[in-house]
């Protein structure tokens, strides 16, 4: 399993897939609208984390009257492992330096 780079748009789609339910489960757009970024920049970095597989993605299969199917996005069972383990990691580093333990 290949290590991602953290950078603050890929710390704030995982954050993103992290939170995201079964109730709420994570879309592109949702995605896009949670982590306050662009499609040109969330889109690149799905494809990065499915390569690596940390991320599978399927289509809705429930109607979806007036706009295209929607692609739903989860991490795998190592990918949330991953990406606590990362995220924690990167947590505990800032802290060491004095940082605050968000994303900024």
């Amino acid at each position: 399993m290949a290590n991602i780079r953290l950078t603050k748009p890929t710390i704030a789609v995982l954050e993103a897939l992290l939170s995201a339910t079964d109730d709420a489960p994570a879309w592109g757009l949702s995605i896009c609208r949670d982590a306050d970024l662009g499609p040109g920049t969330v889109y690149p970095i799905l494809d990065r984390l499915a390569e690596r597989g940390w991320v599978t993605s399927h289509e809705e299969t429930g109607p979806h009257p007036g706009r295209p199917a929607r692609r739903f996005y989860e991490l795998t069972g190592t990918g949330r492992a991953q990406a606590r383990s990362a995220l924690d990691a990167r947590t505990t580093r800032r802290r060491h330096f004095g940082l605050a333990g968000g994303a900024a």
